[in-house]
């Protein structure tokens, strides 16, 4: 089975959002594309580099084809989300995802691009606690568990619970592939 996976940041992404599905994903033998909102290398809120080796090169946004992926990843980060959401191409990208029925995991945050994409109706959807109200205004349902699946979309709050969600990420994966 090709199990090829994209991340979709930028710039102030939480540090740990990204760098737990990450090496998650490269220990469960992923092929991982990142794609950053600002075509280059950058930090993470708390300082990390983004990504965190040179064996895994920016994708640029523009040439990013969804066909090429069966696993989408989304961390959080409010500073860095705020901006990621205006790109365009990255709300298309979401869009796809979703209209494909491939898994996407979405963390805190990272769901200010699930309401921007418009994929959250008549859903069940965590968020970020801050985000409740956002959540229900876009029409889903919120729901504040470790893991909240609704068909190709695994959610979670917070990095607290990391685990349990990429365990259900995983497992929703490996259900549709």
């Amino acid at each position: 089975m090709i199990k090829k996976a994209l991340i979709l940041t930028g710039k102030h992404v939480q540090d740990h959002e990204f760098i737990y599905p990450f090496y998650r994903l490269l220990e469960d033998e992923f092929e991982i594309s990142v794609g950053i909102n600002e075509d280059s290398k950058v930090k993470g809120i708390l300082g990390t580099d983004i990504p965190p080796n040179k064996n895994h090169p920016i994708t640029k946004i523009s040439e990013i084809d969804t066909k090429n992926f069966n696993l989408l990843i989304i961390p959080g980060g409010v500073k860095s989300m705020e901006k990621v959401r205006q790109n365009k191409r990255i709300i298309e990208i979401i869009n796809q995802f979703n209209n494909e029925k491939k898994t996407i995991g979405c963390i805190c945050s990272g769901v200010q691009l699930l309401i921007s994409a418009k994929v959250v109706k008549n859903r069940k959807i965590s968020g970020y606690y801050a985000l409740e109200d956002d959540i229900t205004n876009a029409g889903a349902i919120y729901t504040d568990l470790p893991s909240v699946i609704d068909d190709n979309i695994v959610t979670t709050a917070h990095y607290k619970d990391l685990g349990p969600w990429m365990k259900s990420v995983l497992e929703n994966f490996y259900n549709r592939n």
